[in-house]
């Protein structure tokens, strides 16, 4: 167990005391003599009190700060001593033998502000732990090391001009890394290097404020102050830190506009058109922004007619214009007032005001050449139609208001009147007419007048002339559209047909002035009534018409009211045809005659196209019939083997035809053995055919005729090897039946014996080969 452990601590030259360490405290039962049992000891653990280092110390040897001793050390050197914890080994060191604690090198609280470090006493020679290890701190204490700082800085702030004073601007905010909570190492001061006497700051807070009134950003915008922070609560020794603040002036509508000049004159030239830009008025506002955008306006009516004031795109200028053509010889110069005034005004600075400014304008009209000038902007001039040519039609004139005496030139522009109606006078400007004119073909010509100086070409004029045609009764009424219309054979009397109208090209005598009126008495087949509108009813009489083939002529007069009157006579066609019951046409009687059967054109072709496509295939098919028949008809004089290629069978192959050697083809088992003599060549054509046997008597029948030509094909030696059906014929060697062909076979007729098994033994797949070569016949009894 521990006994007493001291920490001991030099102080050395303002080296820091450490905590004593507090001894164990026995706890009793009882009081002193008691003479009951005693009670067991109880040991409480070492508790240590925090000790200081003082930073930034140096020196050139390690320096003791304490002790650490053990009452089981009795000093015979068996005791050792070890450290452990934060920095232990390297900023603290322990004499092992001795237990002195040193610092080895300078600390620094910014750093690190405390260690926490274990002591522990053990046998040198065993290493055995004599007393439980004890838990110390050691804090490094602070000194005014570090200078405030200002994190945030340089500062930028802004203020509106004309604040009053104390009006805020910013905050800077300085930052001392020392202890604050030991002595005044952290503790801070605000003041103001360079800035006064226009600003201020808390010497606490660091809040920058202005320090005087109306401050004008047209006199200084800007402002560099310079703050300084300094610890130990100001005083002489503390530590200092400095920053800078921007303060920028920030504008408002506190100045009026002004028009540098009274007076301002402008020149233009009479020949400017509306628009024309004159001149530019600017007042000058020492504001910014919207605080100094301007409206201009003319304050006298005199120039407000003539010209027009506006501002321009960036708010700062007048432009002048002109509003309305000027004329030199009427009015040579304007005077008038034009007003500027801020189209922003702050309510707070209406006592710097009025915020608006007036100055005179005189613009000057220069003279400039003109050219003719007509004495009316357009002209409007009448003429009646079928005048002849050369009457007059009206008279245009133009002049020289710089020179009214000067003589003027008159001429019409050929695009205006490509007919060549009228004719001008050059010297007066009397128009004529050049041609007869007709109102009904063109109501309205509209010509181009051409003023030129005489002494100077180069200015001239037009003005637009528009002559109307005035009308006469000289077109006579007609109707409105051809009527050929038809009525029913047995429409009642008096119903109405078709109601007629009349059209009048004159505007005097109009079709509502136009009369129409039929044939009268008693043999009119038609009654015609005037409606007195321009219009009249056509109506079935109360004698019906009599029925007839042609259609019937109603011939109808039509005149009009006009000076002269004028008449005209029209024939309105009306046919009478069969209806329906619905009333619809059925048939007229020039119909009826063109097809009296009742057949339309169109009925016919399709009928004749139907009989010539059946025609058409009843003689392909006829034709076809024919060509089959005679494909299947055999003639005597025809070779056999070319109506047998034609059934197209299928033969043994390309080993059928090796080397075109016929005994190949013929079955070995069933051949005649060769004849005595020459052997005959097999691979050409013979010169010598083999004698044909006789026709059977009796009408022809297909199935003998082939028989017969199989005998002689098979008898013949001398057939050549091209012969496809007897190729074709030649199963094989292979085939468990034989040879199917008839080549190299016997036949009863030449003595040749047939195949040694009859076919029906084959089975049913050859039982169709079997019916052909005939069935087997029944044993004799």
């Amino acid at each position: 167990m521990w006994g007493l452990v001291r920490l001991l601590l030099a102080w050395l030259g303002g080296w820091g005391c450490m905590g004593r360490l507090a001894a164990p405290v026995p706890a009793w039962a009882g009081s002193r003599g008691h003479s009951g049992p005693t009670l067991l000891r109880t040991r409480r653990s070492w508790v240590w009190n925090q000790f200081f280092v003082i930073e930034e110390y140096s020196g050139p040897e390690p320096v003791l700060i304490g002790k650490l001793h053990s009452d089981v050390d009795r000093g015979e050197g068996r005791t050792k001593y070890l450290l452990t914890g934060e920095g232990a080994g390297t900023v603290f060191v322990i004499d092992e033998a001795t237990g002195n604690i040193h610092v080895t090198k300078s600390l620094d609280r910014e750093e690190k502000a405390q260690y926490v470090l274990l002591a522990q006493a053990v046998d040198r020679a065993s290493n055995r732990p004599l007393e439980p290890p004890s838990e110390f701190i050691i804090k490094v204490q602070d000194i005014n090391d570090n200078p405030p700082v200002f994190p945030l800085g340089p500062y930028h702030a802004t203020v509106p001009e004309m604040s009053n004073v104390g009006t805020s601007v910013i905050q800077v905010t300085a930052h001392d890394a020392d202890d604050p909570s030991y002595g005044n190492s952290a503790k801070l001061v605000y003041t103001v290097l360079d800035g006064l006497p226009f600003f201020s700051v808390d010497p606490q807070t660091g809040v920058v404020r202005t320090a005087i009134p109306n401050m004008d950003r047209e006199t200084q915008e800007e402002f560099l102050v310079v703050i300084q922070a300094k610890d130990m609560g100001g005083h002489m020794g503390g530590l200092s830190g400095s920053t800078t603040v921007t303060v920028t002036l920030s504008d408002v509508n506190d100045n009026p506009p002004k028009f540098p000049q009274s007076l301002y004159q402008f020149s233009v030239v009479e020949t400017a058109g509306p628009g024309t830009l004159v001149g530019r008025l600017k007042a000058q506002d020492p504001d910014l922004g919207d605080n100094a955008l301007m409206a201009y306006s003319i304050l006298d009516g005199e120039g407000s007619e003539a010209f027009s004031i506006s501002t321009d795109s960036q708010g700062q200028d007048g432009l002048l214009t002109v509003r309305k053509p000027l004329d030199f010889e009427t009015r040579r110069s304007y005077t008038f007032r034009v007003e500027a005034t801020n189209t922003l005004i702050d309510p707070a600075y209406l006592r710097r005001g009025p915020f608006k400014d007036v100055a005179s304008v005189r613009v000057v009209v220069q003279d400039a050449p003109e050219p003719p000038t007509f004495t009316q902007a357009t002209y409007h001039l009448i003429v009646p139609e079928n005048k002849a040519p050369g009457t007059l039609v009206g008279q245009i004139s133009a002049s020289d208001l710089d020179s009214p005496a000067s003589p003027i030139r008159y001429s019409i522009l050929p695009y205006s009147d490509p007919e060549r109606c009228f004719s001008i006078e050059p010297e007066d400007g009397t128009i004529r007419t050049a041609v007869l004119l007709d109102r009904e073909a063109r109501v309205w010509h509209n010509l181009t007048v051409l003023a030129t100086e005489l002494d100077s070409s180069a200015q001239s004029s037009h003005v637009q002339v528009a002559i109307q045609t005035l009308d006469e009764n000289d077109n006579a009424p007609q109707l409105a559209e051809p009527y050929d219309i038809f009525v029913c054979d047995s429409a009642a009397p008096g119903q109405l047909i078709q109601v007629i109208r009349a059209l009048d090209r004159d505007e005097v005598g109009n079709s509502s002035q136009v009369s129409l009126q039929g044939p009268v008495g008693p043999d009119a087949n038609f009654t015609v009534r005037d409606n007195r509108d321009g219009s009249a009813s056509l109506l079935l009489p109360s004698r019906p018409a009599p029925a007839r083939q042609a259609p019937y002529l109603v011939p109808i007069e039509l005149w009009d009211w006009g000076q002269p009157p004028l008449s005209s006579t029209a024939t309105v066609t009306i046919s009478v045809c069969r209806c329906r019951p619905d009333g619809s046409m059925a048939s007229c009687w020039p119909e009826a005659q063109l097809s009296p059967t009742g057949l339309s054109t169109g009925a016919l072709l399709a009928i004749v196209t139907c009989m010539g496509t059946l025609l058409a295939l009843v003689v392909l098919f006829v034709a076809l019939r024919r060509q089959k028949q005679e494909a299947l008809m055999v003639l005597e004089e025809e070779d056999v083997r070319e109506n047998i290629i034609t059934y197209d069978d299928e033969g043994g192959g390309e080993e059928d035809t090796e080397a075109f050697d016929i005994a190949a083809l013929q079955n070995p088992d069933g051949a005649a053995p060769p004849a005595a003599g020459p052997p005959v060549r097999r691979d050409v054509l013979p010169r010598t055919r083999a004698p044909r046997q006789p026709r059977p008597p009796g009408p022809a029948d297909v199935t003998q005729l082939l028989a017969l030509r199989l005998r002689e094909a098979d008898e013949d030696p001398s057939v050549p090897p091209y012969d496809s059906v007897q190729v074709y014929g030649y199963e094989g060697r292979g085939s468990s039946c034989g040879s199917l062909s008839s080549l190299g076979s016997g036949s009863e007729a030449g003595g040749v014996p047939g195949p040694t098994e009859p076919l029906d033994d084959w089975g049913p797949l050859f039982r169709t080969l079997a019916e052909l070569y005939g069935a087997k016949e029944p044993p004799a009894p």
